[in-house]
């Protein structure tokens, strides 16, 4: 049986899902595309193709094992989109919450049985079908379970809304003795540079007390202003637009002391060596093209 835990970003990492590019599927068609990203490189004929990707994943893989966490993959199905195991599902303290994806990825839940027969049946949520949630979405942090959120009524119109407030509502239902806070996020289904498609696109928890975060992914700026005092200025590192349509924020933590980034990074990684973090660097650039990098690609299991 997984003896599932996590309940923070950057405890040290036990064990994990890590998404698959193998036997990834053709490039979409512009019409199939789930974000402004994809549709962009779609357009430009720069979508990324499989080997590369296979290569990222598989550097990841390598560094993971190097640090000694259990790594777990998807079972293959063919032609068909693995990378993103964070959207899918994600864990909470001891409990396995299934998302509630777009309709067209349910086989994605599937290739992971052999992991979900591990766990406690108990142990494992479904949520109220109109509650939507990805688990990019999602951060613990403290006594807190931060949520990434858009509450317009133009909620419908947006497939790069992924999560709104019945799933909120619910995960407070979940863990009444958690704080849950809710963000409201830019979205836009045109322009990647406008979109924070969720929660860990513009904000994450890193090594012991610090975080990376992009002020113009929040829509309202007091819920900006609120995160940036929960964790405090000095402990920040604000990243630009550009930095953020490059997914600097969606980086993943293996311990307080150590990080996988993208090795692109440059002024990121720079910093979070300052701080006295590892930072474990990795070619990532074609999966980002995708709009999700590190975290959006692995589902922790067991923290410490």
């Amino acid at each position: 049986m997984l003896k599932l835990n996590i309940t923070s970003e950057t405890a040290p990492l036990k064990a994990v899902v890590l998404g698959t590019a193998i036997s990834n599927g053709p490039t979409p068609d512009l019409a199939e595309a789930y974000d402004p990203k994809s549709a962009q490189h779609i357009k430009a004929g720069t979508y990324p193709v499989e080997k590369d990707m296979v290569a990222e994943m598989e550097a990841v893989a390598a560094v993971l094992e190097k640090y000694n966490v259990k790594v777990y993959r998807p079972k293959l199905i063919e032609d068909y989109n693995q990378i993103f195991t964070r959207d899918i599902a994600f864990v909470l303290e001891d409990k396995f919450i299934k998302a509630n994806i777009l309709p067209d990825r349910d086989e994605e839940i599937e290739a992971i049985n052999h992991v979900i027969e591990q766990i406690d049946p108990k142990k494992i949520i479904n949520l109220p079908e109109d509650a939507h949630i990805e688990g990019g979405d999602v951060m613990p942090y403290k006594e807190y379970i931060l949520i990434g959120t858009y509450k317009g009524d133009d909620y419908p119109e947006f497939i790069t809304a992924r999560t709104n407030m019945k799933a909120v509502a619910a995960l407070q239902k979940l863990f009444p003795h958690k704080k849950v806070v809710s963000f409201s996020l830019k979205k836009s289904n045109t322009d990647p540079r406008e979109n924070a498609l969720h929660l860990d696109c513009c904000f994450q928890p890193v090594g012991k007390d610090k975080a990376i975060i992009y002020k113009g992914g929040f829509l309202i700026e007091e819920e900006y202003n609120w995160l940036v005092n929960l964790i405090g200025k000095e402990n920040i590192f604000e990243i630009t637009q550009e930095e953020m349509y490059n997914m600097n924020s969606n980086i993943f933590s293996i311990s307080e002391e150590v990080v996988i980034s993208e090795k692109n990074f440059t002024r990121l990684n720079s910093w979070l060596r300052e701080q006295n973090i590892t930072v474990e660097e990795v070619p990532y650039a074609e999966i980002s093209k995708q709009e999700g990098l590190l975290r959006c690609s692995t589902l922790p299991l067991i923290r410490e």
